[in-house]
C-alpha cells in the first residue's frame, strides 16, 4: 500500500473508531445546514455523508463544513471533477457508488480519502489490489445483506465494509454484529423528505431511537 492510502486508511478509521452509523443526507436547501448538524450533533453524530445529488450539494458541504468539530464527507462521487469539487468545498473523505480507475486514481494523487463502492467480489479484488481495504458495499439489502457479508468474510479478511442500501433501523444491528463491518450508512436517520419540511422534531426522534447503535 502508497503512503498516500496509508495515510487515507488512517483518516477514515479515525473518523469511524467511534460512530458506527453514518447518515446520508441529501439536502435540497442550504439554509437547513446548522439547525440539521446540531439535530445529529445532539446524538454524537459528528461525521456524515452529504450526497451531491443536488443543486447546493456543494454549498451544503461548504457551510456543514464550515460550522464547528463535524466531520462532512461528499456521496455519490462518480467522477474525478467530483473529487476536485469535494475537495474544494471542504469535504474531508468521499462516498462512490461504484468503483473506477480514474476515479480511485484521482483520490489517491490527491491523498482523498475514499469508501469506494462494491457489488462483486470482482469489484472488491480490484479495490483491495489498489490499497482500499475499507469498501461500500452497495446495494446491500439487494446483494444478499448480512448473508452475504458473511461469505466474504472468508476470502477477503482484511476488509471492511461499510453496508449501505437498504439499512434501517430495524436491520442495522444485524450488519453491526458482523466482524467485518465497520459501521453502516444510510438515510433513514435523516430522510430527504423530512429535510426539506425541517421536521426537526421527527428527525431527533428518529436519531434518537438509533442511540443504542452508535
Amino acid at each position: 500500500m502508497s503512503s498516500n492510502l496509508e495515510k487515507m486508511d488512517s483518516y477514515l478509521r479515525q473518523y469511524f473508531s467511534f460512530q458506527k452509523l453514518l447518515p446520508i443526507l441529501t439536502v435540497d436547501d442550504q439554509e437547513v445546514c446548522e439547525d440539521l448538524a446540531n439535530v445529529l450533533c445532539e446524538s454524537g453524530l459528528n461525521t456524515f455523508e452529504v450526497t451531491l445529488r443536488t443543486q447546493v450539494s456543494l454549498e451544503v458541504i461548504s457551510k456543514m463544513s464550515s460550522l464547528g468539530n463535524f466531520v462532512v464527507g461528499a456521496g455519490t462521487l462518480i467522477s474525478p471533477s467530483d473529487v476536485s469539487s469535494a475537495i474544494k468545498a471542504g469535504a474531508k473523505f468521499g462516498v462512490s457508488p461504484g468503483i473506477t480507475p480514474e476515479l480511485l486514481d484521482e483520490c489517491e494523487k490527491r491523498s482523498f480519502p475514499l469508501i469506494p463502492g462494491v457489488s462483486t467480489a470482482s469489484e472488491i479484488m480490484n479495490a483491495y489490489l489498489r490499497g482500499f481495504k475499507i469498501l461500500k458495499l452497495f446495494p446491500a439489502d439487494v446483494l444478499g445483506g448480512a448473508k452475504m457479508l458473511k461469505a466474504l468474510a472468508g476470502p477477503f479478511p482484511e476488509c471492511e465494509f461499510f453496508p449501505t442500501g437498504g439499512i434501517n433501523q430495524s436491520n442495522a444491528n444485524e450488519y453491526l454484529t458482523l466482524t467485518n463491518v465497520i459501521g453502516v450508512a444510510g438515510s433513514w436517520m435523516a430522510p430527504r423528505e423530512l429535510i426539506k419540511e425541517r421536521d426537526w422534531s421527527k428527525i431527533r426522534k428518529i436519531v434518537k431511537m438509533s442511540d443504542w447503535k452508535i
